[in-house]
């Protein structure tokens, strides 16, 4: 995969920045304060960890709840002044985050930071949050437009954006999906991703700096508008999914994020993994890591390497399951099984087995 002369390394991200580990650790402080204060949720119904909360209601279906925010590709799209699909990235990584839990999206709302109101500039943001909601199937009934010049310096100045979103869906209490039923010998479908997505863009704008390069591996665009494809938006191929398997077959969603294929062991911590037909990747993974002298290792911990959403379903049903996501995806696939390896991702064909503590390491299957 990497063709650099330069040392491959394990470190890259932290190196640009991003420490995963202390970034972890941060996450189970925050929660750790709010349970000990004791205005943790009370009586969620799926576990600590999982792709969204799941609250009960007095009446009517539960509700699930998840926050998320576009991070540094706002960095790219301020230095090449071009706003049109950060939204559609703000709602896709809500909204996917809602249908792991089974539920429906229902309504979004965003809130924008910015250094200085231009008007153009929200427009064009606005014009990719309903994009992505009209996408999504969701309302967009409010936000919040904050205007703090003394938090936000752009990329250049006055440029400066912070986009948030929020998401509310719901899921009757028998269907959610909260992984405990799956079990070693399911199947594991992937779903092609869009390109990068919204992970890893300090690591990817730290190997490929110049925006308006178009090496010959892009197909004659600029790298810059491939880190600005906007994140692929799952909803409509996981309702089908679920319409179509009732209560029984399906047992899992994942939305592939931060921390690659690891994300799969959000779901149920006593069984593993093995990804031995993984989906291709895009040409710009190879070249982040040749540019960045980035490991095989850590190019799978960081990024979503063509695979942007997952389904864990029974054996039985796969073919019927993959004809659905095919609809949707024609290049959706069988990308592994479930194992008894409990907290363990393995990629035999990389020669890589890893938790989500450790991140990927070279281990044999």
């Amino acid at each position: 995969m990497n063709g650099t002369s330069e040392p491959l390394r394990k470190d890259a991200y932290s190196t640009a920045g991003v420490d995963q580990v202390r970034a972890h650790a941060g996450v189970a402080a925050i929660v750790g304060a709010l349970a000990e204060a004791g205005v943790a949720a009370r009586g969620s119904l799926v576990p600590s960890g999982h792709y969204a909360a799941v609250l009960e209601v007095a009446h009517g279906p539960a509700l699930a709840l998840a926050t998320d925010g576009v991070g540094s590709k706002l960095v790219v799209a301020e230095q090449l002044a071009r706003f049109d699909t950060v939204g559609i990235d703000c709602v896709a990584m809500n909204v996917n985050d809602i249908v792991c839990v089974g539920a429906e999206p229902v309504a979004f709302l965003d809130y924008v930071a910015v250094e200085k109101p231009d008007e153009e500039m929200l427009t064009a943001v606005a014009a990719g949050i309903a994009s992505g909601a009209a996408q999504a199937g969701v309302v967009v009934p409010g936000g919040e437009l904050a205007v703090v010049p003394d938090l936000i310096r752009g990329h250049p100045s006055p440029r400066g954006l912070d986009l948030v979103g929020f998401c509310v869906g719901t899921v009757a209490r028998e269907r959610i999906l909260d992984g405990s039923r799956i079990a070693p010998g399911d199947v594991v479908i992937g779903l092609p991703s869009n390109g990068i997505h919204a992970n890893g863009l300090t690591l990817a704008r730290k190997a490929l700096p110049d925006l308006a390069e178009r090496p010959g591996t892009l197909g004659g665009r600029s790298v810059g508008d491939v880190l600005l494809d906007p994140t692929e938006i799952y909803v409509r191929c996981a309702l089908d999914l679920l319409r179509t398997a009732g209560e029984g077959p399906l047992h899992g969603f994942a939305h592939i994020t931060g921390d690659g294929l690891l994300n799969l062991l959000r779901l149920n911590s006593m069984v593993g993994y093995r990804i031995d037909q993984p989906l291709p990747s895009p040409p710009i993974f190879a070249l982040i890591a040749e540019r960045g002298g980035v490991s095989e290792a850590e190019m799978w911990e960081v990024f979503n390497m063509g695979c942007g959403f997952c389904v864990i379903a029974d054996r039985t049903r796969a073919d019927d399951l993959l004809a659905v996501a095919r609809r949707h995806y024609p290049a959706a696939a069988v990308i592994g099984e479930v194992t008894d390896r409990a907290g363990l991702v393995e990629l035999p064909g990389a020669g890589l087995v890893g938790d989500r503590r450790s991140g990927f390491r070279p281990g044999s299957a």
